[in-house]
């Protein structure tokens, strides 16, 4: 980790050279070793390694970089909370997660706020990403939930990206794993975001992205003060896949950027597991894609520890899912249902509720005449009600 301001000025530097990509960045780096080394050589040197664009560029100040400089030694010598911590790790740092240096792309640095102990024990095989919709069905963040939890009580970490939807829900599970589970873990979750660490996107996360600091750990490959940009999501994702050994889709759209990471957990040699949903749920229909080309049906956190761990690992804490909802009130059950014809699978991916509760309520609310029993199995609200 970086511990010198003269450390930290070269590497801002190099990361921040027009023209000088990460594969360039790491050309030069396997030539001499450090950035401070790169800046020390003249243009005519750097040009038998780089293109003579390149290296005109390596012999000029970067705009920005002063107060990037700044801002960035500053942010890493703020105190924080006990327990908490902040951290610059570069790329062949000791501490850098070996997990990321099998994948193609790894980033020169990568930002870190919270665990950071905890992080130097990492392991891949003990993390599942878990990934999905940022509008999922009620039960899609039940199940997003119930999965991290029971995961992270088995020791696992949870990683993902912090976004709506099923990120977060995944990232709340995680961290309810290591109250309420009998085992716990040292890492329950990891956080990879788009921006800078120095804010919060979406800001509805504030709260939870501080949980996640104090009991977890949040990274990005991005410099402080980075806005959320649009390229910068799909490009962290496949951070998300390379530190982890499965990648679990929970529930995702065909033109979902959950399809991006797993197709970048593929092509990283790492496990694609999926949960099916609803076949009149538009967000388990990429789900259901990534079965039928060949990734595994998930049913319960017991088969994902299976693929973990073997067949002959017993759980400490109960795995499979099941739901603790109890029923919707009237009129939270009557906005679900809408003013249009709707099907019981597609009611039940909107409220949760298990189907035998939900056919209960429906039944009740037809004798009461504000629901209407359709042909073809369809449930539709009748009148004002």
């Amino acid at each position: 980790m970086l511990n010198t301001s003269e450390a930290l000025a070269s590497w801002l530097r190099l990361a921040l050279t027009p023209g000088v990509g990460p594969e360039t960045a790491r050309r030069l780096l396997a030539t001499w070793g450090q950035p401070s080394a790169i800046f020390e050589q003249s243009g005519t040197t750097l040009r038998q390694v780089v293109s003579a664009a390149q290296a005109q560029a390596l012999c000029e100040v970067p705009q920005g970089w002063h107060d990037l400089r700044e801002n960035t030694w500053r942010w890493l010598q703020t105190a924080l909370e006990p327990g908490m911590a902040r951290a610059l790790i570069t790329l062949g740092d000791p501490d850098y997660p070996a997990a990321l240096l099998e994948i193609p792309d790894p980033p020169l640095m990568l930002y870190a706020l919270g665990q950071i102990d905890a992080l130097r024990q990492h392991a891949i095989g003990q993390s599942v990403a878990m990934v999905g919709s940022r509008n999922p069905t009620p039960q899609g963040l039940i199940h997003a939930r119930e999965f991290a939890r029971c995961l992270a009580a088995s020791g696992l970490t949870i990683v993902s990206g912090l976004a709506l939807g099923i990120d977060g829900a995944a990232h709340e599970g995680a961290l309810q794993g290591v109250v309420d589970g009998p085992l716990g873990t040292t890492l329950p979750t990891i956080a990879v975001v788009g921006t800078g660490l120095d804010r919060v996107y979406p800001r509805q996360h504030r709260d939870l992205a501080h949980q996640i600091a104090q009991r977890g750990v949040l990274l990005s490959e991005y410099p402080l003060g980075t806005p959320p940009l649009a390229p910068n999501f799909p490009r962290r994702n496949r951070l998300i896949s390379g530190l982890s050994q499965v990648t679990l889709v929970v529930e995702a759209a065909l033109q979902s950027g959950s399809l991006i990471t797993a197709q970048q957990a593929l092509e990283q040699g790492r496990d694609v597991m999926a949960i099916p949903g609803s076949i009149h749920a538009t967000q388990s229909k990429g789900c259901h894609l990534l079965i039928k080309q060949g990734a595994k049906l998930v049913e319960s956190a017991q088969d994902v520890l299976e693929e973990l761990r073997g067949p002959g690992h017993v759980a400490q804490v109960p795995l499979a899912f099941t739901s603790t909802a109890e029923d919707l009130p009237e009129d939270e059950l009557l906005t679900a249902l809408g003013h249009d014809p709707v099907s019981l699978d597609a009611l039940q991916a909107r409220c949760g509720l298990p189907t035998a509760r939900l056919q209960a309520q429906l039944l009740e609310l037809e004798m009461q005449g504000h629901v209407g029993r359709l042909p073809g199995g369809l449930f539709q609200r009748l009148g004002s009600a």
